[in-house]
């Protein structure tokens, strides 16, 4: 698509990324412990999410449909939780980078990303491959989350 010739006006925009999850609130958990984040707290003049889901007549078994985190910084993006019927069957074809070794390089990153790799696998992740340095781009450690959605140690 291009996009020469046409007046485009360019507009920032906050943006938030969905996954799709068959328990939401359990792969939030997984990624609370991996970046850091916060859950995203009650709606005002609620001490619970369960509280306001019962205030507002949702069903038991529509309560565990979603789940949102947040950095508690702002520097990142929030992440939502839904729940979908089907589970995850091909390869994302977008996925997170988690940067665990910023201004690392050679032995010493690898060393990070191993370690990294080592405290999510105890969280509930699975290691897929460990890519090495090739010149033009350090290595990584290609992973995924409980229910099989790929990120990568950066």
């Amino acid at each position: 698509m291009s996009l020469a010739g046409t007046d485009v006006t360019a507009v920032v925009r906050e943006v938030q990324v969905t996954l799709d999850a068959t328990d939401p609130r359990a792969l939030a958990g997984f990624w609370r412990a991996v970046l850091g984040y916060a859950d995203d707290e009650p709606p005002a003049g609620f001490d619970t999410w369960e509280a306001a889901l019962e205030a507002w007549g949702v069903p038991p078994e529509e309560r565990g449909r979603a789940w949102a985190l947040h950095d508690p910084t702002g520097s990142g993006p929030r992440l939502f939780f839904q729940r979908v019927p089907e589970a995850k069957t091909t390869k994302n074809r977008v996925h997170l980078d988690v940067r665990a070794a910023p201004g690392l390089s050679g032995e010493a990153r690898m060393a990070a990303l191993e370690a990294e790799c080592e405290r999510l696998v105890a969280l509930g992740g699975s290691r897929l491959r460990r890519v090495e340095a090739d010149g033009a781009d350090e290595g990584i450690i290609v992973m995924a989350d409980p229910e099989g959605n790929e990120f990568c140690l950066d």
